[in-house]
């Protein structure tokens, strides 16, 4: 049978054997107790990563997210964050259903926001017509400018504002790791610039489940408290923590393989004609193509390519989004080049 070759994600991953033993032998308590040993040992090893006092494990980055809002900000004010940021476009309006925020959005350059378009956007002042501004969100590498990494210098210009108007900042980090390694930096040098981070353990780190939130201590008493409150208070999650242990001490380095593949497969696509690509995007592991002059409508060439067995997002008529991971060798990648530009009768 022809393999199937799934781009659509990082979040397709499967845990590792070694994940899969630690799972099972994973020693285990009630964590909303606080009594979990394995849960302490991931939030005490996922603070110290990322240079944060502590953290808290949650199941998804969308509640992690969501849990940050809650925590730095008080509801009727603003938040500040990019356009196309996931927590905007992707978190199911919860900022206003959940926190009662209002989103100031910011028009998003390669993904990062201008720190004077931010500066123009706060407000300050005590007239009772306008909401405050209560939060400034950062994401990085950011999603929906195709994984890009955010210069660090763009992340300090952000947050020396943000102290100088005593407004904290947050991190949506998902796959964070992957820019530490595309910037070749440590990652804490990236957090540095953050008073919270929300960061994923089951995208390209390949955990079966699970987010995590840092900042510090104050703040994560807050998160956990109102964790519980959204049903996010688990009893014996040692069980799933075991995995991301794993992910963290294990599988952040193998990255790389990653960005290696999607640069191998933009090598390909782009000779077919038609297909373009913008070489400045591909920094870590997403490749956005625009196939506007190949005749076809994204979700037409996605349901072709899902009968030769390469799956792929259609993100908008002309963008098409692949996304590559632990389960994507350097043999998938050049099946899938022969596989599509047969489509193209080629």
């Amino acid at each position: 049978m022809m393999k199937t070759i799934d781009f659509r994600s990082d979040t397709i991953t499967k845990p590792t054997d070694e994940m899969r033993e630690a799972m099972y032998k994973a020693e285990v308590g009630d964590d909303v107790y606080g009594e979990d040993p394995t849960i302490n040992r991931l939030e005490e090893l996922a603070a110290e990563k990322v240079g944060k006092e502590a953290a808290l494990f949650v199941p998804t980055g969308t509640m992690g997210n969501q849990l940050a809002l809650l925590s730095h900000t008080t509801r009727g004010q603003e938040v500040i964050l990019g356009d196309w940021s996931h927590i905007f476009r992707f978190e199911v309006g919860g900022l206003a259903f959940l926190s009662g925020l209002q989103a100031r959005t910011i028009k998003e350059y390669n993904g990062a926001m201008d720190v004077n378009d931010v500066r123009q956007a706060i407000v300050k002042d005590d007239n009772i017509h306008h909401p405050q501004t209560g939060l400034i969100c950062m994401e990085n590498t950011h999603n929906m400018a195709g994984g890009v990494v955010v210069p660090v210098e763009k992340m300090k210009a952000i947050y020396d504002l943000a102290k100088e108007n005593e407004l904290p900042v947050h991190l949506d980090g998902a796959r964070v790791f992957n820019a530490a390694l595309a910037l070749e930096k440590d990652v804490k040098e990236i957090t540095q610039y953050t008073d919270s981070v929300m960061f994923c353990l089951s995208k390209g780190l390949s955990a079966p489940v699970g987010s995590i939130l840092a900042g510090d201590r104050d703040f994560i008493n807050k998160a956990r408290r109102f964790r519980k409150m959204l049903g996010g208070g688990m009893r014996q999650a040692g069980v799933i923590a075991a995995a991301g242990i794993i992910a963290l001490e294990k599988m952040t380095d193998r990255l790389y393989e990653d960005h290696e593949n999607i640069i191998k497969l933009a090598n390909g696509l782009e000779k077919i004609e038609g297909i373009s690509i913008d070489r400045d995007t591909i920094h870590t592991n997403i490749l956005m193509i625009n196939i506007k002059d190949t005749g076809f409508i994204s979700e037409e060439l996605v349901e072709k390519m899902n009968e030769k067995g390469i799956l792929a997002s259609s993100i908008t008529n002309e963008i098409i989004r692949f996304v590559t991971h632990r389960h994507i060798n350097e043999s998938d990648i050049n099946e899938s080049i022969n596989r599509i530009k047969n489509i193209f009768n080629l």
